[in-house]
């Protein structure tokens, strides 16, 4: 459950690069990318969340912290894109970095 978590965040994290891309040159991403990239993030957080209900004594808590302070910056944007309203670049920025990080320590959760 650990390694498919880390496989699909690495997907998720592929298809948000290529929508960051595309707001930093102010082009409109595909809406397939947008919505397979929360889709896969929603499935690799979930699978990790049940990988920690199935190992109470040793799970990575910081990782699902930052993930899912990241999913509610994604859920943020995703809501203003369906009211056809740009997010800040800010929000962007910092949705990206908690991913970021939180994907890293679950890597060093996983590996170290």
């Amino acid at each position: 459950m650990m390694y498919f978590s880390i496989i699909v965040f690495a997907l998720s994290a592929v298809l948000g690069l290529t929508i960051l891309v595309k707001w930093l040159t102010k082009k409109e991403a595909s809406k397939a990318v947008i919505y397979s990239h929360g889709a896969t993030a929603a499935a690799a957080l979930v699978a990790l969340i049940v990988y920690a209900a199935k190992n109470p004594e040793h799970f990575p808590k910081a990782s699902i912290i930052l993930f899912v302070l990241a999913a509610l910056g994604g859920f943020y944007m995703f809501i203003n894109d369906l009211r056809g309203k740009f997010s800040p670049m800010a929000v962007a920025f910092v949705h990206a970095l908690l991913a970021v990080a939180g994907f890293v320590m679950l890597l060093g959760f996983a590996f170290l």
